[in-house]
């Protein structure tokens, strides 16, 4: 497991390496530990090798298997040691009556 352990609704960041173009507006993104093909939106000039953040927010963690999902738009399930913490998720403080 990482050094934090996440907790739902936890904001993480994740730290991707950029592929290629695949459009105009889109770039094909590689994600560690992820096997999948990703691809984001991103109008800004990147090139081929350049690191990017992608921040989500943590909606499964599989503590056995040091596994977290993250919503990045779509479900990503990625390794618990590939992400850092943004922010802790707080619950929202009771009101008195």
């Amino acid at each position: 497991m990482a050094k934090d352990s996440f907790n739902i609704g936890d904001e993480v960041a994740i730290t991707a390496t950029v592929r290629g173009r695949v459009t105009e507006d889109r770039v094909s993104v590689s994600i560690p530990s992820y096997g999948q093909p990703h691809s984001i939106v991103e109008t800004a000039k990147v090139t081929k090798g350049q690191p990017i953040k992608l921040v989500g927010d943590v909606t499964y963690v599989d503590g056995e298997a040091g596994k977290v999902t993250v919503n990045l738009g779509v479900p990503v399930t990625v390794n618990a040691d590939t992400l850092r913490l943004v922010t802790r998720f707080l619950s929202p403080k009771r009101k008195a009556p």
